[in-house]
């Protein structure tokens, strides 16, 4: 059986975090609904022998249909097989009746387990073959619960594998980024202990040694002090270094954090950068958060199915062009791109957006690392 991450909700589309086209097989389901009642009603008229149990069947149906979508995933089996149920005893009464077995089985699908769905079908047949011995329903009509059923179980079943490969994809990310920041936040605490410890230990002995001097040896008391500060000095020199650590971003790291985002989401994701780019720590945090804040964009809006990293650099001159085949349309000026031209300004840098609507987006970034680099020598 397929592994099934468990979400807040117990349920297939809290499972997998609704995704979109859940949604719309239970719209297009509850639209059936209208067929079923409109076809007898256009080709037999209106008569209570079929129209009852058609009314009957429907919230059976609907409530059948709900417990798959949101009810306990233990029950999702339960439900399918209802639905088919309902179809079978509908379906002498009732041609359109064949939906019933159809939804039911390709609602089987998602349960996961191919043997069940295949077994069902199967079965679901041969009970077919049944019904057309004893109430003479079409033969075809037959032959449309096997294959309908198998296309549609396919589809479903193919779906839901992808989904929830998806989405523990997505918690194996949301995991690494945890376990990255628990690593840098320790890497942080071992570097302040080794340096505080240390460092706080000497000033405290020089600082004693001086007090003691103050009266006996003016002089050596005063050197000591000046000693302290020369070591407080650089300890608080190292303390930042370290803690600029924990603010500092890498962009090569933001790149395969980017890799994880976009293809969990279905995104495939090209990079291209060159070996040894040796980037200014300002710089290089400047364009982790802009990478980081474009990706972003690209997840939440774009509606993309490809995107791209090309990095390029030619001795002083870099440049970083980030494009996807979305919907395009990204606003120039919106709150997510002023703080990106906010980033590249501060670096000296230009960023250059250009997003027609239904054809993507593309941003390009160039910047002169000349003006970096004599800034972090300063």
């Amino acid at each position: 059986m397929i592994a099934l991450p468990r979400a807040r909700a117990d349920s297939l589309l809290g499972s997998l975090n609704s995704p979109a086209l859940l949604k719309w097989q239970i719209v297009l389901q509850t639209f059936w609904l209208i067929a079923l009642v409109q076809a007898p009603w256009s080709m037999k008229g209106f008569a209570w022998t079929w129209f009852v149990p058609t009314a009957l069947s429907i919230p059976i149906y609907v409530a059948c249909c709900l417990g798959v979508f949101f009810g306990p995933l233990r029950r999702l089996v339960w439900n399918a097989v209802a639905i088919v149920s309902v179809g079978f005893v509908l379906w002498p009464v009732n041609a359109m009746a064949l939906g019933y077995v159809v939804i039911g089985l390709s609602l089987l699908a998602f349960e996961g387990r191919l043997r069940t769905w295949l077994t069902m079908s199967v079965v679901a047949t041969l009970v077919a073959a049944v019904w057309h011995l004893l109430f003479h329903v079409p033969l075809i009509h037959v032959a449309l619960v096997l294959v309908s059923g198998v296309i549609g179980g396919v589809s479903n079943f193919v779906y839901v594998r992808s989904a929830r490969r998806d989405a523990e994809l997505r918690l194996s990310q949301g995991e690494v980024r945890r376990l990255a920041t628990l690593a840098e936040r320790e890497r942080i605490g071992r570097d302040l202990h080794d340096l505080l410890g240390h460092t706080l230990s000497l000033i405290t002995l020089k600082s004693e040694l001086a007090r003691r001097l103050a009266l006996a040896d003016p002089a050596r008391a005063q050197r000591e002090m000046e000693e302290v500060e020369r070591v407080a000095r650089h300890t608080l020199a190292e303390v930042r270094s370290a803690v600029t650590g924990l603010r500092t971003g890498d962009l090569a790291s933001e790149l395969v954090s980017a890799r994880l985002m976009l293809e969990a989401s279905g995104i495939a994701f090209h990079v291209e950068v060159p070996d040894g780019l040796d980037l200014p720590t300002s710089a290089q945090a400047s364009l982790s958060l802009v990478l980081r804040e474009a990706i972003t964009n690209i997840h939440r809006h774009s509606q993309a199915t490809v995107a791209r990293v090309v990095i390029t650099r030619n001795g002083q001159d870099f440049s970083m062009r980030i494009t996807d085949n979305g919907c395009g349309g990204l606003a120039a000026h919106g709150n997510g791109v002023s703080g990106m031209r906010e980033r590249i300004r501060q670096i000296g840098g230009r960023l250059a957006i250009d997003s027609p609507a239904r054809q993507g987006t593309t941003l390009d970034i160039g910047l002169s690392l000349v003006p970096c680099l004599s800034e972090s020598a300063a």
